[in-house]
């Protein structure tokens, strides 16, 4: 199977043909800077780290670029409530989003150009737009109007009465349609502004895309990406106004992720299901997330549900991911404990290496079909029962067989390079932290502690106590395995 893309502007999975053989070109909107990054914001970058991932894995030359908004309406109001500017806020929350990426392992961006270092190519496209009939200046304003796009609304089947004006209407504008949208805005008295050939103004939320795509792809992407929230109207004014600019398609292929619900309790008790949004209030903070539960599971989490689905955000899932996440851990471990080691590159003998080779090539068709992350790692859980089968099978953890050994660390190491094609694996063994500040030296010696009263508990008959120390450590999320050479602990 050779690799295909749902592709949002034909609602059909497409062969993957970029505008370049070998080379391909991904945009993917990153966030307006106005507050602290929620877990919603990192859906799209653990989804695109995964598949360029993939796509370098598969030979292709690829440059992933994440923009960074800051300057925007929320920014300003934001900033004013704040009693701060507009620039000190943008780069407040600019270095928190970029430290989440970083703890997550999200380290395959190339660029995270900014809106406010691109205002000269806003302008020039405004310009081109206005000179071929496209756009218009009103009192220091810039329009599109949409009405001399003749295909405006394809992405997403909407008309352009639908038309949101934003969240901001400006009086007097001189609009000629109320579908008609910002390319320029005129400076309003104590607003950040930019010289212009209208005057003192600042860009629309959408023309800061396009340039910002273009000045780094070229006139036509091959992967635009985004929350399936950004379909409209952003998505859909980014597409209007780049092509009416360039007279070009603007991308090859609109990915859209689904978006992150939360179940919440209501006032009268009952449980309400609902797309996790600032606006609502019901975010919760990426970086107490990755804290208290550890990159390895959050990448897992995000991972572990198709792309274009929703992500349903529970304790109750986070805990089966962290039940499913532990096997690999576990195996990773058992074969440890062998003391045999060997390359990624090494041959799986016998059947265990046709069962491996299998495995990987059912990997590689569920990535081929729209980067089915869920059912690649569906495919390395067979993989993982696979390996501890032949370990079981072999005895070898009795027989401390060396060719055995060897076999079963083969395997693993293909079934480690395999996750590692999607940015797994690469924290594995490391503890999350359980609150900020936390000594985790000091956690380590109490499990000690517990794990050594547990023992004596055990020792001298006195199973209730043992059980109780057991019991009483999973409630809180710690799971203790006992092993030939002692007890050790875990997270989950």
């Amino acid at each position: 199977m050779s690799l295909r893309v749902y592709n949002s502007l034909t609602r059909q999975k497409e062969p993957f043909q970029t505008v370049h053989p070998g080379k391909v070109g991904i945009y993917l909107c990153g966030p307006t800077v106005y507050k602290s990054p929620h877990i919603g914001h990192m859906v799209g970058p653990v989804i695109f780290d995964a598949i360029k991932r993939y796509l370098v894995h598969s030979d292709y030359q690829v440059t992933w670029i994440v923009n960074i908004t800051d300057v925007d309406d929320k920014l300003i109001e934001k900033a004013n409530e704040y009693g701060t500017s507009m620039k000190e806020l943008a780069e407040k929350h600019t270095a928190e989003y970029l430290s989440v990426l970083k703890s997550l392992g999200i380290d395959q961006i190339d660029r995270f150009p900014k809106a406010t270092e691109h205002m000269a190519e806003i302008i020039k496209i405004t310009q081109e737009l206005i000179a071929k009939g496209f756009a218009y200046p009103v009192d220091g304003n810039v329009w599109f109007d949409v009405t001399k796009d003749a295909d405006y609304g394809k992405l997403t089947n909407r008309r352009p009465e639908d038309q949101e004006s934003g969240t901001r209407q400006t009086e007097g504008s001189g609009k000629r349609s109320p579908a008609d949208f910002a390319l320029w805005k005129a400076a309003k008295p104590g607003e950040p502004s930019w010289d212009s050939p209208w005057g003192k103004g600042r860009p629309g939320w959408h023309i800061e895309c396009s340039a910002m795509s273009m000045k780094y792809l070229g006139d036509t992407l091959d992967i635009h990406g985004g929350g399936l929230d950004l379909q409209f109207p952003h998505h859909e004014n980014e597409l209007a106004q780049s092509e009416s600019c360039t007279g070009k398609p603007f991308a090859r292929y609109w990915m859209h992720n689904g978006l992150t619900r939360i179940k919440t309790k209501a006032a009268s008790g009952e449980w309400k299901d609902e797309k996790m949004s600032g606006s609502i209030g019901n975010v919760v903070s990426a970086r107490e997330l990755v804290d208290k539960y550890g990159p390895e599971l959050v990448r897992y989490f995000l991972l572990s549900t198709h792309y274009r689905r929703p992500i349903e955000f529970t304790e109750e899932v986070l805990s089966n991911c962290q039940k499913a996440l532990s096997v690999f851990t576990r195996l990773f471990e058992r074969v440890d404990r062998l003391g045999a080691t060997a390359a990624t590159a090494a041959e799986v003998q016998g059947d265990l290496g046709k069962e491996v080779s299998a495995y990987r090539q059912k990997f590689t068709d569920m990535m081929d079909d729209d980067f089915n992350t869920a059912g690649a790692i569906a495919v390395m859980h067979e993989l993982a029962g696979a390996i501890n089968g032949y370990i079981e099978k072999s005895g070898v953890e009795k027989s401390k067989d060396q060719t055995a050994a060897v076999n079963a660390a083969a395997a693993v190491a293909q079934l480690k390079a395999v996750g590692q094609t999607l940015g797994m694996f690469r924290f594995v063994g490391q503890q999350p932290s359980a609150g900020k500040g936390e000594d985790t030296g000091l956690v380590d010696q109490l499990m000690k502690l517990l794990i050594q009263v547990r023992a004596d508990a055990r020792k001298s008959k006195n199973f209730a106590t043992a059980d109780a120390v057991r019991k009483g450590l999973t409630e809180i999320g710690i799971t203790l395995e006992d092993r030939a050479d002692g007890t050790v602990w875990r997270k989950g």
